[in-house]
């Protein structure tokens, strides 16, 4: 533990030089403002950088404020999140946002954390970009550069490990608490990659890396190996008549439930339905499912009461549909 905190003294100063000189412009960077930061660090999780850019601009110019959010309705609020995935996430903002409106936004890592849909990372992150506060953030990517830094082989699937350089990086904390959290960010982000190889050239710590003076940056971190994957076979029914197409909500509290989909099903139920005008195939993977999926147009029978019937317009400005259909969603479209 001491020989890695010395290193890690050393490294913190590289880093935010080293950051100040080729951080990337992003949109939430640049602000204190923890409502702003709390909605890019929601839309961040699991979800890629470029993917967040302009739902974050659109949602923000949305909801400026806790306060609007609040106000919205929930249909209101998954629209504005639609193609993101992860919709738990919309649901939770919207209701910790009527929390913040209520009793303002905290200020200390208990009551961040203590928000609907923010776990420690979060709340870390958070605390420490709006406040300066030295809360450590460790995620994936925090965890895969210390772990080569140090040349860590703990399995970092482990709570143990992620608390252990959570403690760790508490002992180094510089004052710039906002600035270091997001330096760790980036470098894991854009220099020391997860897949590939790492561009330890560019690094600004490849002095100090164990794992890059023994050659073995590939191997870190150490993890447990994952499970394959599960697949299902779904068939999609995009229905139209007169116009209107058939959404239904889904149901349950599993996957995508109380989300607006096209009826689908785990058996092809096509002729029930009427006359197949075409037919695609698509794929589409969750965290651990992956939907292989046959959709068809179909020119309905009836106007199935079991559906609710919209028309093109109606379902663009008031309907979110799920990315999982994303490529049947264009036989609304055109």
């Amino acid at each position: 533990m001491q020989n890695a905190i010395r290193v890690l003294k050393n490294a913190v100063p590289l880093l935010l030089e080293w950051y100040g000189a080729y951080k990337r412009e992003l949109p939430w960077r640049g602000t204190r403002d923890p409502y702003k930061i709390w909605v890019s660090e929601i839309m961040l999780q699991q979800t890629r950088v470029e993917a967040v850019k302009g739902y974050y601009a659109a949602f923000l110019e949305k909801f400026p404020t806790a306060e609007a959010l609040a106000r919205a309705s929930e249909e209101e609020v998954l629209k504005a999140w639609e193609g993101l995935g992860y919709y738990s996430r919309a649901r939770n903002l919207h209701r910790a946002a009527k929390i913040i409106a209520e009793r303002g936004f905290p200020a200390d890592f208990a009551g961040v954390r203590a928000l609907p849909g923010v776990g420690d990372y979060t709340a870390g992150a958070i605390c420490s970009i709006a406040y300066d506060l030295p809360c450590p953030a460790v995620d994936g990517n925090v965890l895969r550069i210390l772990t080569r830094l140090t040349a860590d082989e703990r399995n970092i699937d482990e709570m143990s490990t992620r608390s252990a350089f959570s403690e760790l990086l508490r002992e180094v904390y510089p004052p710039q608490a906002g600035e270091f959290c997001q330096s760790l960010m980036e470098l894991g982000a854009t220099v020391c990659v997860p897949n590939g190889e790492p561009m330890c050239l560019i690094c600004p710590w490849r002095e100090l890396c164990a794992a890059h003076r023994m050659g073995r940056e590939e191997e870190f971190p150490v993890r447990a190996e994952k499970k394959a994957r599960k697949t299902e076979q779904i068939f999609v029914y995009v229905l139209k008549k007169e116009g209107r197409f058939a959404l239904r909500k889904r149901e349950g509290k599993g996957l995508l439930a109380g989300l607006w989909e096209f009826p689908n099903g785990s058996k092809d139920e096509s002729a029930e339905y009427g006359k197949v005008l075409s037919e695609k195939n698509a794929k589409h993977i969750f965290t651990h499912i992956e939907w292989h999926m046959t959709g068809y147009l179909i020119e309905a029978k009836e106007f199935f009461p079991q559906f609710t019937w919209v028309t093109p317009e109606e379902m663009r400005k008031g309907y979110a549909l799920p990315s999982a259909f994303k490529a049947f969603k264009s036989w609304v479209d055109n």
